[in-house]
């Protein structure tokens, strides 16, 4: 199953545009969040991260929407390996 990631930094931001990219690409589910993209405590991250199974691929809109720092986007990329899943 394909799965998306949408976030956007700020209230005033929508992630309409996401979204429906990331539903055009096939993802069947989408997590969605409002919060800085520098910080780790984000619940739908580790919501997806949690619902991950062998075979799903992750996909998200642009890769700063993972994460904004190289050391995170390691340790996100390593989690979804060690759930059998792909990015």
């Amino acid at each position: 199953m394909r799965v998306g990631y949408a976030r956007v930094s700020t209230q005033d931001q929508d992630t309409a545009l996401q979204i429906g990219a990331l539903e055009a690409a096939g993802c069947e589910r989408v997590f969605q969040e409002k919060a800085s993209g520098g910080r780790w405590d984000r619940p739908e991250l580790h919501r997806l991260l949690g619902h991950l199974r062998k075979g799903d691929v992750v996909v998200v809109w642009k890769l700063d929407r993972l994460s904004r720092s190289l050391k995170d986007l390691l340790v996100t990329l390593e989690k979804i390996d060690g759930a059998g899943a792909a990015f």
